[in-house]
């Protein structure tokens, strides 16, 4: 299950953004082990958003899933490495007030070790991109 940074948390009262770090294979492809996010708190989230959450048992903790669906009494959430776990196939619906924000970017960190201008110019080119809503989320939701 991908934790996020506690950064998230600082920042949060102060600005409507804020980064986080993703730990973990849950939501592989869309995020790997180590990206870095651009998280909009408030922001309005629709099925198929990837968002950060509290996890619905242990609160100090956060979590970044995609929204498959809304249910009664909160969000029902899916990673998209669906042989990962730690989603609501295993805690339920999440509800409305542990979902804090949508991601809106993610970034990689250049490859330590990597200097030649060719490798930067290529990581330059490839290491911030949206992420996107995946309107797909409740066929995967269905499938399961």
């Amino acid at each position: 299950m991908p934790e996020l940074s506690q950064e998230t948390e600082r920042t949060r009262g102060v600005l409507p953004f804020g980064a986080a770090e993703v730990t973990g294979p849950s939501m592989v492809p869309t995020l790997k082990h180590g990206d870095r996010l651009v998280v909009q708190y408030g922001a309005r989230i629709r099925p198929g958003d990837v968002v950060v959450l509290r996890h619905p048992f242990q609160q100090d903790l956060l979590v970044v899933k995609r929204a498959a669906e809304r249910r009664e009494g909160g969000w029902w959430v899916l990673g998209d490495n669906a042989f990962a776990g730690g989603d609501s196939t295993d805690y339920g619906t999440v509800p409305e007030e542990l979902v804090l924000g949508k991601v809106r970017f993610r970034y990689r960190p250049p490859e330590r070790g990597r200097r030649s201008p060719f490798a930067l110019a290529r990581w330059a080119l490839s290491a911030v991109r949206p992420v996107l809503s995946d309107r797909s989320a409740s066929w995967r939701l269905r499938a399961r």
